[in-house]
């Protein structure tokens, strides 16, 4: 039996689609699993190594890095790629600032059990947050800090939880945005979830917002849109000449002194 040519055209437009909504989502993770990645920066921070089982029976590691005297922890949400080996610079920063500091791998990177997804993000987020809960950290002494995909994670989590304040490096106003951006018009369709700005009103703690002004893959009017829609009191900072992944590196000692100045605005200081 002949094939109406209409009956064609719509299995291969399904098909089209189809694709289309594999590449775009698998644009969302890029896990980086043990042994690939730089473990042997461990000794030279001096992190300790950490087990975090999630309410959904996942198996998380992370690495917890104390700063001595400090009253105050920050939990890392990091990006989409990689995994706690690359977020050296972000624990040297934050301890120099005084401020202990957890990051986790979410599910499916790194040592961790499992495979990523959108809710998986969020119930890792929430187990590394009762991770400091159970170290004795009331919740106005943790910090959520966190970097591209993990923004939105930690935006939701603030939500959720009573927190002390909330970093967000590089964030952006929805899943379906940034894929608008890949794939003009159809990765609106395509791709969904991580409304940050649809959340981030919804918070109750001092924001700090940091873009680097030549971000190629996150755009800096992103940052500035998820600013412009958080509640007050909040802070903006424009990293000059810093791309996506290098915020740390181009904002140098202004970097430090950044974390630093945010953690005494809570009223937590470096040393509290």
């Amino acid at each position: 039996m002949d094939i109406p040519p209409y009956i064609g055209y719509l299995l291969v437009a399904v098909a089209a689609a189809g694709a289309l909504y594999w590449f775009a989502n698998r644009q969302v993770f890029h896990p980086m699993k043990h042994p690939e990645g730089w473990w042997e920066v461990q000794d030279e921070l001096g992190a300790e190594d950490v087990s975090i089982q999630t309410r959904d029976g996942v198996r998380l590691h992370g690495w917890w890095s104390p700063a001595e005297g400090s009253g105050l922890a920050a939990l890392y949400l990091h990006g989409n790629a990689g995994n706690v080996t690359h977020r050296g610079s972000h624990i040297q920063a934050a301890n120099a600032a005084g401020c202990s500091m957890l990051v986790i791998d979410y599910r499916g990177y790194g040592k961790s059990e499992g495979a990523p997804s959108e809710p998986g993000l969020y119930a890792d987020a929430e187990a590394g947050y009762e991770f400091l809960r159970s170290k004795g950290y009331p919740p106005g002494r943790i910090v959520v800090h966190a970097e591209s995909l993990g923004t939105a994670v930690a935006v939701e989590l603030a939500t959720r939880v009573t927190v002390g304040g909330v970093i967000l490096e590089a964030p952006f106003t929805s899943a379906s945005d940034v894929a608008g951006r890949i794939l003009p018009v159809v990765g609106l369709l395509l791709v969904g979830g991580s409304d940050t700005e649809s959340k981030i009103g919804l918070l109750a703690a001092p924001v700090l917002v940091i873009h680097g002004d030549r971000d190629g893959i996150i755009p800096f009017d992103m940052g500035q849109a998820i600013f412009e829609a958080a509640p007050e009191p909040k802070s903006f900072w424009a990293v000059p000449g810093a791309g996506h992944n290098d915020i740390v590196e181009s904002g140098g000692d202004a970097y430090r002194q950044r974390l630093l100045e945010f953690y005494e605005s809570l009223g937590a200081g470096g040393s509290g």
